[in-house]
């Protein structure tokens, strides 16, 4: 019987060829928010992996939505063609389909990368102003955050619509918002983070209004025929904070907008959360999400064996898997998957000879006799 990992899925008049998506995974190696040749690498190496989806990482739709100095960027055309030029590359040898996930990062920017352990970079140091739905800053980031305007609002929601344009004309399959782990459309939705008194805070039907408010404006220029998604942090870990039923609410109200599916993610809003890692942890969000909304979710976290991936998708609670550090340590995840699962792996032809039964004795002694 045919696995459902290796199942396609199709969404609006896009199909997958499996279950199983590479997520979107931050590089901090673009030079003025262009993609490099480090990219061509990376996303390269991800879309020969047999995955049936790759999300180039949270890219940002204005330079004060960076995190770092050397995020991707989707402000301007040469930020566009800069990315073309990757994706051209990837699709030459790969099944797979290409999104790419918006962002602004809010409270969060203005930082070194990972490595240097994201020490935040004041203004004076080449830094940016840091904005978020309030003025309370992120411990440990930043000390100054300056609360968004509704002028401020208005201009971020045109710069979402821009940066979408741009994606669509490099050619991008589908398109993800980021309004998850902290980041300012999470800013708003969360009341750990927002405590504005106008239209934008206060009850919850406020605090969805600006990110519904960009959903709208980027689906409303994302073409009709391609998938449009939004992740979430189903919940922010803290009592007080963003739940899970309020994650049920606005999936509710994304999904009568047009939204083709969840991505169920967690937590990242507040220091203090509390969250106990292990294997599936957030994979519930997911199925909840998917059941009392009625939209196809994607499971993330800590996934990272087959048969776990498989029993995800068996048992109703995703209809698809997102990998992401696993499929940096493992970059033939989805062929090994395949192979565990009883399935054919997707191979460039410029790599078959790696297949497995290319060592067997007799497909060897058969090639030579011929």
């Amino acid at each position: 019987m045919t696995s459902q990992l290796f199942s396609p899925l199709t969404l609006r008049n896009l199909t997958f060829p499996n279950r199983i998506m590479v997520s979107p995974m931050g590089q901090c190696s673009a030079d003025k928010g262009c993609a490099t040749d480090w990219h061509i690498m990376h996303l390269g190496s991800l879309s020969v992996s047999g995955a049936g989806a790759v999300v180039v990482e949270a890219t940002a739709v204005n330079p004060n939505g960076r995190n770092t100095s050397l995020d991707l960027g989707l402000w301007n055309d040469q930020q566009a063609d800069a990315l073309a030029r990757v994706i051209q590359f990837c699709r030459q040898h790969s099944v797979a389909k290409f999104g790419l996930q918006l962002w602004h990062v809010g409270r969060k920017g203005s930082v070194l990368p990972a490595w240097e352990r994201h020490r935040p970079i004041s203004q004076e140091e080449g830094g940016w102003e840091v904005f978020g739905a309030s003025d309370i800053a992120y411990p440990g980031r930043n000390e100054k955050v300056s609360m968004l305007s509704k002028e401020g609002i208005r201009k971020t929601v045109d710069d979402f619509v821009a940066a979408a344009r741009r994606a669509d004309q490099i050619g991008l399959d589908f398109l993800e918002v980021h309004g998850a782990h902290g980041y300012l459309l999470h800013n708003f939705l969360s009341p750990l983070t927002n405590n504005r008194d106008d239209e934008y805070g206060g009850s919850l039907q406020n605090r969805m209004r600006f990110p519904l408010e960009v959903f709208d404006a980027v689906r409303s220029v994302w073409p009709e025929e391609k998938p449009m998604g939004m992740r979430l942090s189903a919940t922010d870990w803290y009592e007080g904070g963003w739940s899970v039923e309020d994650s049920v609410a606005l999936s509710k109200e994304l999904k009568s907008r047009g939204c083709d599916y969840i991505t169920a993610s967690s937590g990242g809003s507040v220091r203090e959360q509390q969250i106990e890692i292990k294997p599936n942890y957030q994979v519930p969000f997911a199925e909840i999400i998917r059941r009392e909304v009625g939209i196809p979710t994607i499971a993330v976290g800590l996934i990272t064996e087959p048969k776990q991936a498989e029993d995800i998708l068996q048992n109703d609670q995703a209809d698809m898997v997102a990998l992401a550090r696993g499929m940096i340590y493992n970059p033939r995840w989805p062929w090994h998957a395949a192979m565990e699962l009883g399935e054919e792996p997707t191979f460039p032809v410029q790599y078959e000879r790696a297949h497995p039964t290319m060592r067997r004795h007799d497909f060897l002694k058969s090639r030579r006799e011929v």
